[in-house]
């Protein structure tokens, strides 16, 4: 699902007020990341996955009501959004067999997601433009997050451990991958999320393409 040449720099400029919502919606996640997690990248992508799991089957699902209520195509919004979840899904798959989370952490998990999931699901139903700019930012945010990942598995201060085998299954890398091999291919997909997810929310600004897609 991946590629490898997107501009990992890329950040969308707010624009009107609920970019600038969802922006700071999404800055705010990242405070509290840094202070719960500092370093500790491995479980903070455990809680970073669990949310981020949840917009695309939000979003599928709703956006899967409406076409059923206007009777119409969803230009391809449907199929996007749930493979984006399951490919989330697949990340959190990987960093549980990765960080060995506690029960403790388990439980911030299934806390997280049951808070996220509710709120998101109002968002969208009521804002979907907002919604998808949130997974947007959200997204730029983990690319940075595993950029900085890397730099610490670089350094030596992270251990470059062998890939688990369901991300060698799933991102088809070879026998003998590590886990910088794995960060890589995790933020490449988190680079396509965010490009997608800023590319629904630009043709939702356009209200003739809304009424038809959103």
């Amino acid at each position: 699902m991946h590629t490898q040449d997107r501009d990992l720099t890329l950040h969308h400029k707010p624009q009107g007020l609920g970019d600038r919502i969802a922006l700071g919606f999404v800055k705010m996640l990242r405070f509290f990341a840094d202070t719960f997690f500092a370093k500790r990248y491995g479980h903070r992508a455990v809680v970073l996955e669990t949310v981020a799991a949840v917009p695309g089957m939000v979003g599928g699902l709703l956006q899967h009501l409406k076409a059923i209520r206007h009777i119409r195509d969803d230009q391809g919004w449907i199929r996007t959004l749930l493979d984006e979840a399951e490919n989330e899904r697949m990340h959190l798959m990987t960093f549980i067999e990765i960080a060995k989370p506690t029960l403790f952490e388990r439980a911030v998990v299934m806390i997280t997601q049951a808070i996220f999931y509710n709120c998101y699901f109002f968002l969208y139903l009521f804002a979907p433009r907002t919604a998808h700019r949130v997974v947007g930012y959200f997204e730029e945010e983990a690319v940075i997050s595993y950029t900085q990942y890397l730099a610490e598995i670089d350094a030596g201060r992270h251990e470059n451990v062998a890939a688990p085998q369901i991300a060698i299954d799933y991102w088809k890398l070879p026998a003998d991958a590590r886990l910088r091999d794995v960060v890589i291919a995790v933020r490449a997909d988190e680079a396509e999320h965010r490009d997608v997810n800023h590319g629904f929310a630009d043709q939702l600004s356009n209200k003739p393409r809304a009424a038809a897609a959103a």
